[in-house]
């Protein structure tokens, strides 16, 4: 009994992860680029009271164990990096990556940043940034007597200037890809960073090597389901609610056991 109560809290810390993680995921339901995670769990060590095969007598064997679960835990947040919709603005520093790949962009530590988040600004010296300020990497600038921007499916940024018949190219913007994307590491505003585990960045022009190729007048949109993530709240809600029940149940029991030594 005392084993169940231990058991049954296991497994609602577990399911409060569970519901954080799908609180996360609809808080960012509108957010760009976001990509929604999920919580992977794992059962905890077994207490072995008899192992399978130990001997029953003198010719015959237990053909299966007794083991004494001792509940759940969280293994990791797995993050899924599948494409969301394409919504379309008509603003032409919105950019969206279709297939695999991220925007990389100066952090003001010196680092690089990754992101799916494709809405770009203007600074004050025409540099192309994020809502946060950070400069897309490498740096593109456009002219301020520019009239119109381009920027086609592989990167390649021309403008129409004022007095030029022919657009002129200031710049080509590079992707990155991972070996393993769902190892990096989440910043937060949108913004991911290398670990050991993603592996080291492969960069290249849009549309090369398998990455992404680029759609200006789009933003790409959160992947995450608002219908899904609602059955998966009641989930973890239903299962959360039946490991407190596993706990009143045990304490009843107990509350049982010390009534007979009354």
């Amino acid at each position: 009994m005392i084993r169940a109560l231990y058991t049954a809290a296991s497994g609602m810390a577990a399911q409060q992860a569970n519901i954080d993680t799908v609180a996360h995921n609809l808080a960012n339901v509108n957010t760009t680029g976001f990509k929604k995670g999920r919580i992977e769990f794992a059962d905890l060590v077994y207490q072995q009271v008899r192992a399978a095969g130990s001997p029953t007598s003198a010719s015959t064997e237990a053909p299966t164990g007794t083991e004494m679960g001792l509940g759940a835990r969280t293994v990791t947040t797995a993050r899924d990096f599948s494409s969301g919709n394409l919504r379309s603005t008509s603003n032409p520093l919105d950019l969206a990556l279709q297939g695999r790949g991220f925007f990389q962009v100066s952090l003001p530590d010196g680092g690089i940043g990754y992101s799916r988040a494709g809405a770009f600004h203007l600074s004050s010296d025409g540099s192309l940034v994020t809502g946060d300020g950070f400069k897309l990497e490498p740096a593109i600038t456009i002219p301020a007597n520019a009239t119109s921007i381009s920027i086609s499916a592989s990167g390649v940024v021309s403008v129409s200037v004022s007095g030029q018949s022919a657009p002129q190219q200031v710049g080509t913007i590079e992707i990155a890809s991972f070996q393993n994307p769902a190892g990096l590491t989440a910043q937060g505003g949108n913004i991911f960073v290398v670990s050991t585990a993603s592996g080291e960045p492969v960069t290249g022009a849009p549309g090369t090597d398998g990455m992404g190729t680029l759609a200006q007048g789009f933003l790409e949109e959160s992947n995450v389901s608002v219908v899904e993530e609602m059955v998966n709240m009641i989930l973890g809600q239903r299962a959360y609610e039946a490991n407190s029940k596993v706990i009143k149940a045990a304490d009843e029991m107990l509350q049982q056991v010390n009534a007979m030594g009354r």
